[in-house]
């Protein structure tokens, strides 16, 4: 897989405060898949929201996770790419919204099976999914919200535009 140059996104400072500091996004990024526990929110066919938690991986630029072949969240994303990823860690509660699309380039599945298996699961890349097999989608961001929850960063809660 090809490394891509991370874009950088434009912050907001999202409340008003005398204090005009934002979480930096390189902050954020470093965090994003350290969490115990991600949420992945796809949308059903009748508009409800389905929320399962899910083992995200942050790879140039973007995040990556799986699914089981043939569960409700893969159903979901075949009709509507729009989801989030939540979670919280290190005194930020950060939401990253975007775009969904199932992955299937072999050279991306085995760089994924690489970092996953240095995390701790050991996953192989078979013909187009990882072991057992799961299906491979990419969220690239287009807005991240990062809300402090400590003392110190609840001033400086966050909208990252991608």
């Amino acid at each position: 897989m090809t490394e891509m140059a991370e874009k950088e996104p434009v912050a907001e400072q999202m409340l008003r405060t005398d204090d005009p500091a934002v979480i930096p996004w390189t902050q954020v990024r470093d965090l994003l898949t350290t969490a115990n526990t991600q949420w992945l929110t796809t949308v059903r066919p009748d508009g409800r929201p389905h929320i399962r938690p899910v083992g995200p991986v942050w790879v140039g630029g973007a995040m990556y996770f799986t699914t089981g072949q043939g569960t409700r969240k893969g159903a979901n994303l075949a009709r509507n790419t729009h989801c989030a990823i939540a979670f919280a860690n290190g005194g930020l509660d950060i939401v990253i919204e975007g775009l969904a699309v199932q992955v299937k380039d072999q050279a991306t599945i085995e760089r994924l099976a690489e970092v996953y298996t240095s995390q701790g699961w050991p996953a192989t890349a078979g013909d187009g999914a990882l072991d057992a097999p799961y299906d491979v989608y990419k969220i690239t961001p287009t807005v991240a919200f990062c809300l402090g929850t400590t003392e110190e960063t609840a001033v400086h809660t966050t909208r990252d535009r991608f």
